[in-house]
């Protein structure tokens, strides 16, 4: 007899059930997306459907069945429920009606037009609860409220909309009327409605990072700390990636845009929240962030001196060549790779000073009592400074030195 309470194994039942429902769900999505040739709007955007429904999907499910107390595991199932959906429905529908020869065509693009925005709006709702399953405090329920309430009406003036279905009318798709469309809706927009419902969705979208500040400025203890720097790091990965894509519109839909959508979205927000609300490898997300900054800052400066390296040798040799000159391009090639290391252990050096200051200190201090450990030969002097280096680098409440006095009588 298994010694787990029943609620517990209910629990467990369920969450590997609708793991294995989003995971049929994104394999019959696959399916209909072959039969079609993979030639859809829908299409596009599967491989990233099928990376956060699997992702979201287990890491949810890895969490309801260690924590099922914690509601984060099921709103992180219920994100993989509604992106294995958004894959189903999308192409099924799309299938649907370039074939003609199955039922529910439309009503499945319908549900495919909406769904998507659904599982962003639970991942957001997550971060309030974000990381023990509680508001950060009580005062929190009415913004918690209001932000389902806005969430709720901005999905109903989304899925209610009238004109023409998303993804429909390209790519041999033919073009599809909404039929739950609402003409009222659209005329919601330009009215008192529509001028509050902007700043409405700003503020409410704005909250779960709120509420993320003031747990990590309220934390008492490092490990809460941690928990909130990994689903931080996670979002500002995200940040990116929305940013280069809005910075470059192109990307949309390209294999770059989506590798870069994967890996904000569908991959480091669902390891992050796994991670720090398991406690795996907690500490390991200082390292991380430290390297992120480097090699980001460093990216960017090599970037920018090669392409003004190459445009000043163009100028400059161009009077001689009368043309481009690849000259250029293997001169500034060169100096990159000569400036690489140097730069980047300046870079090392200055995020280190400026973000790490008391690892810094710390280490600078231990490399400086390394090197006098080699020349000092007073053992007094010695057993100062090694006091000296514990009080500067661990900084405790107190520190003493007890020496143990070996017996020098010579024994037979």
């Amino acid at each position: 007899m298994n010694g787990r309470p029943l609620r517990a194994r209910v629990a467990s039942w369920l969450a590997v059930s609708l793991w294995a429902s989003c995971v049929s769900l994104v394999g019959l999505g696959t399916f209909f997306a072959y039969l079609s040739g993979f030639s859809t709007g829908f299409s596009q955007y599967l491989p990233n459907l099928i990376a956060g429904t699997l992702c979201f999907s287990t890491v949810g499910a890895l969490v309801a069945y260690k924590r099922p107390g914690n509601p984060i595991g099921w709103l992180l199932c219920a994100t993989g429920l509604l992106e294995a959906l958004t894959a189903f429905v999308g192409e099924y529908g799309a299938y649907a009606l370039v074939a003609g020869s199955l039922p529910g065509g439309v009503l499945a693009l319908w549900f495919g037009s909406w769904t998507w925005l659904a599982a962003g709006s639970v991942v957001l709702f997550a971060f309030l609860l974000f990381p023990d399953g509680r508001l950060p405090s009580p005062r929190w329920r009415a913004v918690a409220g209001l932000y389902v309430l806005v969430n709720c009406l901005s999905l109903a003036q989304f899925a209610l909309a009238p004109g023409t279905l998303p993804e429909t009318g390209v790519l041999g798709v033919p073009p599809v009327a909404n039929p739950f469309g609402v003409e009222a809706v659209a005329g919601l927009s330009s009215g008192p409605v529509g001028v509050l419902s902007l700043p409405l969705a700003v503020f409410t979208g704005l909250t779960p990072f709120a509420a993320l500040f003031v747990r990590y400025r309220r934390a008492e203890r490092e490990e809460g700390r941690q928990q909130i720097k990994w689903v931080a790091y996670a979002v500002a990965l995200l940040t990116g990636a929305i940013t280069a894509v809005s910075i470059w519109p192109p990307l949309d839909g390209t294999i770059a845009g989506l590798v870069l959508f994967m890996v904000g979205f569908s991959l480091s927000i669902p390891a992050a929240i796994g991670i720090a609300i398991l406690r795996h490898r907690l500490y390991d997300i200082d390292v991380l962030i430290n390297r992120t900054l480097v090699y980001a800052v460093l990216t960017a400066a090599l970037a920018l001196l090669y392409s003004g390296g190459v445009v000043t040798l163009q100028l400059v040799l161009r009077p001689l060549t009368g043309g481009e000159s690849q000259l250029a391009i293997v001169a500034s090639t060169l100096a990159i790779a000569a400036l690489f290391s140097p730069l980047r252990r300046r870079i090392q050096g200055f995020i280190d000073r400026r973000f790490y200051r008391k690892k810094y200190d710390a280490a600078q201090t231990l490399e400086s009592f390394s090197a006098k450990l080699r020349e000092e030969t007073d053992l007094d002097e010695l057993n100062g400074d090694l006091l000296s280096v514990v009080k500067e680098t661990m900084q405790p409440a107190h520190a003493s030195l007890w020496l143990r006095e070996f017996d020098r009588e010579v024994r037979p």
